[in-house]
């Protein structure tokens, strides 16, 4: 397995708070992109919830998109150093490789995402502050199914390589992004109008 491409289309499941769930009923996510926008550099510390996947003689991968119902699973994300199986519970083993779902602390240079901070097990993992429900969860969106989908076909054109996933719930367009600092989300409400294109990290900064 290579570090890229980072995602997978179809046969896949959500992953913690990664993908969408809940009370919406999301369309199919579209993912597996191949453009020319790739991740950017981030500074200072960053966390995320995902798995965690090894194969046995390759370096581990950090999984932030959706994983493919398979044993042992398989998916695809950036390279991650500095990880330590001998220092982690809860991951499994079978047919060479190696995995488990964690949240995990780091830096991001762009291609490596470096572990800081000793990572914990989804499991036992209490994340910071309450949990809101999504915007999408609470009202319905401007948008109409034909409007949505003809608007990411447009993000994927020019956005493709920095998008995760993406999917439409109750009158929204959801994006997956590795990370955002607020620029995307800008230009998203800037292109089609406020809240209607929502932009959701999968990295967010460490706090505290």
């Amino acid at each position: 397995m290579t570090a890229a491409p980072w995602f997978r289309k179809g046969g896949s499941i959500a992953l913690g708070t990664l993908l969408v769930s809940g009370c919406a009923t999301p369309a199919a996510s579209v993912g597996d992109p191949t453009g020319t926008t790739a991740p950017l550099p981030v500074a200072g510390e960053l966390q995320g919830q995902g798995m965690v996947l090894q194969k046995e003689a390759e370096p581990p991968q950090l999984c932030l998109g959706s994983i493919a119902e398979s044993y042992p699973p398989q998916c695809s994300g950036p390279a991650l150093a500095n990880w330590d199986w001998s220092k982690v519970d809860d991951e499994e083993t079978a047919s060479g490789y190696t995995w488990g779902s964690y949240a995990v602390a780091g830096t991001w240079d762009g291609v490596h995402f470096t572990q800081t901070k000793d990572p914990v097990p989804l499991s036992l993992y209490d994340p910071p502050g309450p949990t809101r429900p999504k915007l999408w969860e609470e009202s319905a969106g401007p948008g109409s199914e034909v409007q949505l989908e003809l608007i990411r076909a447009e993000i994927y054109s020019s956005h493709e390589s920095s998008i995760l996933g993406s999917w439409t719930a109750n009158g929204y367009l959801i994006l997956n992004v590795f990370y955002d600092d607020g620029a995307l989300q800008n230009e998203m409400d800037a292109r089609y109008g406020p809240k209607l294109v929502l932009v959701e990290s999968a990295l967010r900064p460490v706090s505290g």
